[in-house]
């Protein structure tokens, strides 16, 4: 137990590290538009590459039950090289906005082996207290994913290229890569399946307590990443029809979302004491909260207000992901584990490409004040989901 506590803070910090490519180019997002004379309309359209490609990728990897079948920290290391790659493609010069979509289509593929598979390496070494080893590395997940915001933050600051952000994330995910290769070896509740089943991201979902653990999860997805996509986008909208507020959308945008990665560690602790079930229904409806809401926090038109409501929102918008990922790891075989986690990501991320598109559409037919009172949709429907099952806690 005490090698596996060691074992922990290398798995949240290769996490974050591997983690940062999945946002860099929304880090980077108005330089990309200028430098390769994009329409605004690329924001969804590129976000929803990355997450096309990691739904590609899990779905490949949990019908070939590649995590079950194959040392994890060998498939997180190999991803990991390859989503660097990818990652700095979109610094070529002859860019358009075909070859960077088939580039962070590349990066949300080899994400797929590094998420959900850092996540099974963590339920291979964790029987007891899951859901707190979740919470950090979920947590991890969502720094990573803010800390693009904070990097372009930096390197204005510091008057460097935006291309020193892509760069500076890609050498992240290689050291991230070799930190799991060298240091993390197959933990002690692995159960290796010998061969392919490809019917078992089927066979899943026969468990009834399985099944509402996934539709909660599916419900939180359809929020939250459309609900980080367009926090940069609202802020941006907040200055235009507010031209007397000056803060950087950048480390606010930073700030909002990586709030959520200390609410995934807290939120382990209160799951202990509360218990699983019932923290993640309540961060899922205070959520959904915060999309019925929203609209009347942006008409009130105070600064503080809209940042202080965000930073709420960004808190209880993620405390629940990691626990339900804890919820489908502890109603799955542990010789299923892997492909149980995989399958479900794959499914979630799907859901967040119809969301964010939604958002996509909607932001050029309505005033953004109202964008995100649709993302209420998810949290109302995963709550539904959940509490189906009574025996789930």
């Amino acid at each position: 137990m005490k090698a596996a506590r060691r074992i922990l803070p290398v798995i949240v910090i290769a996490q974050f590290c591997c983690t940062s490519l999945w946002f860099a180019g929304n880090g980077v997002m108005n330089d990309l538009l200028l430098s390769f004379d994009l329409n605004k309309e690329a924001l969804g359209h590129l976000t929803s590459a990355v997450q096309f490609g990691f739904i590609l990728g899990t779905l490949s990897f949990a019908f070939l039950t590649i995590s079950d079948r194959f040392s994890p920290s060998k498939v997180f290391f190999t991803c990991a090289i390859f989503g660097a790659i990818f990652n700095l493609g979109i610094l070529l010069e002859n860019n358009n906005l075909l070859s960077l979509l088939l580039f962070r289509f590349l990066t949300g593929f080899s994400l797929a082996g590094i998420y959900p598979v850092g996540m099974k390496i963590a339920a291979d070494y964790f029987d007891k207290g899951l859901g707190r080893s979740l919470g950090y590395l979920v947590g991890a997940l969502v720094i990573g994913t803010a800390f693009p915001h904070l990097l372009k933050e930096v390197s204005g600051s510091i008057l460097l290229n935006w291309r020193s952000v892509i760069i500076f994330t890609s050498i992240l995910a290689v050291l991230g890569g070799f930190l799991i290769w060298f240091l993390i070896p197959d933990g002690p509740y692995r159960s290796k399946r010998q061969k392919a089943d490809l019917g078992l991201a089927y066979k899943v979902f026969q468990n009834r307590s399985f099944r509402a653990a996934a539709f909660g999860y599916f419900g939180h997805m359809w929020e939250l990443y459309a609900f980080w996509a367009f926090t940069p986008a609202i802020l941006n909208y907040y200055q235009l029809i507010n031209p007397g507020t000056k803060f950087s959308v950048s480390l606010v945008s930073f700030f909002i979302i990586g709030l959520g990665g200390l609410a995934c560690i807290i939120g382990g602790y209160i799951a202990e004491k509360l218990g699983t079930k019932r923290t993640a229904g309540s961060a899922l409806f205070f959520s959904g909260l915060c999309c019925l809401i929203s609209p009347l926090v942006f008409l009130l038109n105070s600064q503080v207000l809209l940042i202080t409501f965000l930073s709420f929102w960004g808190l209880v918008v993620v405390a629940d992901s990691p626990l339900f990922s804890t919820l489908v790891a502890q109603n799955t075989p542990p010789e299923s584990r892997g492909t149980a986690l995989t399958i479900v990501n794959c499914i979630g991320f799907s859901i967040t490409i119809l969301s964010i598109q939604l958002l996509n559409f909607l932001i050029l037919n309505i005033s953004p004040i109202f964008l995100f009172i649709f993302l209420a949709f998810g949290p109302v429907l995963g709550l539904i989901g959940l509490l189906s099952e009574k025996r789930l806690t």
